[in-house]
C-alpha cells in the first residue's frame, strides 16, 4: 500500500555521492516528516512512496530531484571587507541571511587580495545521490499535525524540547 499525503513517516537513511557517505542518521534519531508536504527532497519522497514499514531499499535520486542542477550564476564575487573578522578558508561553509530572511549557506570558492568568491549553490547541487533508506514507521497524522504540518515528534514545547518525552537537554531531532 502506498504512503499517502499527510501520513507521518519515520526513516533511517544513508546518502552517498558516489562512494562517499555525505549524510546519515543510522544509529541516531530517525528523520520524521509529513509525506506530501515537501519536507524532504522530491526524489527521495517519490522513491519511498511504495515502501512499507520495515522495508529497506536503495533510492537513486537525480540532481534535479535532489538539490537541483548546479547554477553558475549563483557564484558571486564580493568585497573581502564584507568578511571582516572571519578567518576565511577555501571550501568553508558560511551562513548568512537571505533577502527573504531565511538562513543561507554559502561555500568559499576563492580568496583573493580584495575579493572573495562565494557559491550560493547547495553543496550537493548538481549531484545524483544514492539513498539507502529503511522505513521505521508510517502513521496517520493527527488533525493538529495536518494543520501545522509538523509531526508531534518534531514539535517544540515551551521548554524548547521536541515532543520526544525527553527532559532538559532532550535534543530535538
Amino acid at each position: 500500500m502506498a504512503i499517502e499525503a499527510n501520513q507521518i513517516v519515520s526513516i533511517e537513511y544513508e546518502v552517498r555521492d558516489g562512494d562517499t557517505v555525505v549524510d546519515s542518521n543510522i544509529g541516531g534519531a530517525p528523520l520524521v516528516f509529513m509525506f506530501g508536504k515537501g519536507q524532504i527532497i522530491p526524489g527521495l519522497e517519490n522513491g519511498i512512496k511504495n515502501m512499507a514499514i520495515g522495508e529497506k531499499g536503495d533510492v537513486h535520486v537525480k540532481a534535479e530531484d535532489a538539490y537541483g542542477v548546479y547554477n553558475e550564476e549563483a557564484v558571486e564575487e564580493l568585497p573581502r571587507e564584507q568578511f571582516a573578522g572571519i578567518e576565511l578558508e577555501m571550501g568553508m561553509s558560511l551562513y548568512g541571511q537571505g533577502e527573504d530572511g531565511s538562513t543561507v549557506q554559502v561555500i568559499v570558492k576563492e580568496i583573493g587580495e580584495d575579493t572573495v568568491v562565494i557559491d550560493f549553490n547547495h553543496p550537493l547541487a548538481g549531484k545524483a545521490l544514492m539513498f539507502t533508506v529503511a522505513i521505521n514507521n508510517i502513521r496517520d497524522a493527527s488533525a493538529e499535525e495536518v494543520m501545522s504540518g509538523v509531526p508531534v515528534e518534531n514539535m517544540v514545547d515551551d521548554s524548547g524540547c521536541c515532543g520526544t518525552g525527553g527532559g532538559s537537554g532532550c535534543g530535538c531531532h
